[in-house]
């Protein structure tokens, strides 16, 4: 019975994680990182071995393994070869040491638990020394970036002109917080996040040698959750392994992990894009009752996504091998059916979806309020194509009958889509407070429509609208002078032509102003007018106009001969106001006084 359990706890004290079992002993086993082995085999094939390197990447892509392995390249010896190689078929004399990390002469420190000058003391006390065995005396710092100022200040010296049997490897995830001094001593490599199909196909490797078998979609998803790093994926299969018990499955997968199966979300999206909420909710619970998690649902969803829009320029993206057939095939359908207004719509939608998910108490109510959104805004033109639909859109031709460009002619378009339903409206708000109110009408059913809005009466307008003090003057003709004051002071023009007027506002514009301009012109005009809201400065209002031409006149009257004279003989007499007759019932409408004298100045407006 006791050497049953001796031999059984032998076994599992003999297990060794993937992460750690298959670890590349040399560069060739290293994936997805060949610029960095061919320039360093270039630079030991020249002998031009630099001093020091740094490594960067996210994590798992492999640092610390490229640095052992550089190590035991810098002390490689053989029977036969007696010199740095890149060549590390035949164990040497070192390698085995260095790379369980307990040669003497390669030193490895964690520069998380290591962060102070005194840790730095020692490696310069210790570098002057030769190495014991070996050719060099290697330093590996990992998480370089977390040493303080003075740790990286005491190490600049050493670092710029190291003995000849000194080299140094540094790595990190966060490059930016690494000082630029210790950086441009350095020899840089990037180690690049890893493609999703490399490291299936290393999964799919290890499977063969460990005689587990697992589905091609079970190992692409994996691929997919590690995000570049093996070492994360080999952490995940290894978890698969002993979930399974037996054959690695994409259900077992999908389970171990909460994510939801990618036909499962293919035909989730299919009813967003129709505008099938009920189908579109009710997936989504199913998903849900499964184990999926919301967020990692429409986390699945921006994937695709962002996969149909890629595929949509780039076809040949189809041929990844960590696709699924359903993925390849029914996303080359979608990217050639949906426009990418809309694509990039969803995608911006989904990205705002997410983060309401994530930080809400209820995510999967959450989630369903995302996705009636998607489904409800699948129908609904963007913004850019409903002002295009308007701006085709003939006015009112003026015998009593609607134009296309109104409500009832709008509803009857094929332009709006039958399936259209609702109303909406949506604000464009401006810098200053103002904003534009835009109603995009659809067609409604024909059982549900209402009656026609009154056609508007076209007249010719009684004064030709060419700049803003046209719209003033009809202002005034039509006695809306409190309309006329917000006008001359809150409106620059920025373009005008024949029913179409594009202004900026000024910061105290009421919100209302371009509703009411609008509504204000049709009326006053008799045709319909389309008014933008411009991000140009646009020129002054006709107010500021106006004040400029009153400190002009005001300039004028002191520089007149009759005026300067009668200031001159009557001491403590000032001009208080010039004054402009256009001016007068805009001031009277304000129903503001004017501005008290200042006896310190005599020359007051």
């Amino acid at each position: 019975m006791n050497d049953v359990a001796q031999t059984a706890e032998g076994k599992a004290g003999a297990y060794r994680v993937l992460a750690r079992k298959y670890r590349p002993r040399d560069f060739s086993g290293l994936v997805g990182q060949e610029p960095m082995v061919r320039t360093l085999t270039n630079a030991f094939a020249t002998g031009r071995i630099a001093q020091a390197w740094m490594l960067t990447g996210v994590r798992g892509v492999g640092k610390t393994t490229t640095a052992r392995i550089l190590a035991r390249a810098l002390n490689y010896r053989t029977d036969t070869v007696d010199r740095p190689s890149i060549e590390l078929t035949v164990p040497g004399e070192h390698c085995e040491a260095i790379l369980e990390g307990r040669h003497v002469d390669v030193v490895e420190m964690d520069a998380a638990s290591h962060t102070g000058i005194d840790d730095i003391r020692d490696i310069i006390d210790q570098v002057r020394y030769a190495p014991v065995s070996a050719r060099y005396k290697v330093y590996i710092i990992d998480e370089v970036h977390m040493l303080s100022n003075q740790a990286f200040n005491g190490l600049l010296k050493t670092l710029e002109e190291p003995p000849p049997h000194v080299k140094f490897i540094f790595a990190t995830t966060e490059i930016r917080k690494v000082p630029i001094t210790i950086l441009s001593r350095c020899q840089r490599f990037d180690l690049r996040r890893i493609d999703a199909s490399l490291i299936k196909q290393n999964l799919a490797h290890i499977g063969g040698l460990e005689g587990v078998e697992a589905d091609d979609e079970a190992l692409a998803a994996i691929a997919r959750a590690a995000e570049g790093s093996m070492r994360d994926a080999q952490s995940i299969f290894d978890q698969a392994i002993a979930h399974s018990s037996g054959r690695v499955t994409a259900e077992t997968v999908r389970d171990m992990l909460g994510l939801a199966d990618r036909a499962r979300v293919i035909d989730l999206f299919e009813h967003l894009m129709k505008g099938d909420v009920a189908a579109a909710l009710a997936e989504f619970r199913a998903q849900y009752d499964a184990g999926a998690d919301p967020a990692a649902v429409l986390t699945d969803l921006a994937e695709f996504n962002h996969l149909v829009t890629r595929m949509r320029f780039v076809p040949e993206a189809a041929n990844d091998a960590s696709l699924s057939q359903e993925e390849r095939i029914r996303g080359l359908e979608f990217s050639r059916n949906l426009s990418v207004r809309v694509l990039s719509r969803t995608w911006q939608m989904l990205l705002k979806g997410i983060q309401e998910v994530q930080g809400s108490s209820r995510p999967i109510a959450a989630g369903e309020m995302v996705l009636i959104r998607l489904a409800h805004a699948a129908h609904l033109p963007t913004l850019d194509e409903a002002l295009k639909t308007l701006e085709d859109m003939p006015a009112g031709d003026g015998s009593g009958r609607p134009g296309m460009g109104s409500p009832s002619a709008a509803a009857s378009s094929p332009v709006a889509g039958a399936s259209m339903q609702a109303v909406s409206s949506q604000r464009v708000p401006s810098g200053g407070g103002g904003g534009q109110t835009m109603r995009l009408i659809q067609a409604a059913p024909a059982e549900y429509a209402a009656p026609p809005p009154a056609p508007i009466q076209a007249e010719a307008p009684t004064t030709p609208v060419k700049s803003l003090a046209d719209i003033a003057d009809l202002a005034d003709a039509n006695r809306d002078m409190a309309f006329k004051v917000q006008f001359k002071r809150c409106v620059r023009l920025v373009q005008i032509e024949p029913g179409r007027l594009s202004v900026s506002l000024t910061e105290d514009a009421p919100k209302t102003l371009l509703g009411d301009l609008n509504a204000r012109l049709q009326k006053w005009t008799g045709r319909r007018w389309i008014i933008s809201l411009s991000n140009e400065p646009g020129g002054k209002t006709l107010a500021e106009e106006e004040s400029g031409r009153r400190e002009t006149a005001l300039a004028d009257a002191r520089t007149d001969p009759t005026v300067a004279a009668i200031l001159h003989n009557f001491p403590g007499a000032r001009i208080l106001d010039v004054r402009i007759p256009d001016a007068v019932a805009d001031e009277a409408a304000e129903e503001m006084p004017p501005p008290e004298p200042d006896p310190a100045d005599d020359d007051d407006l």
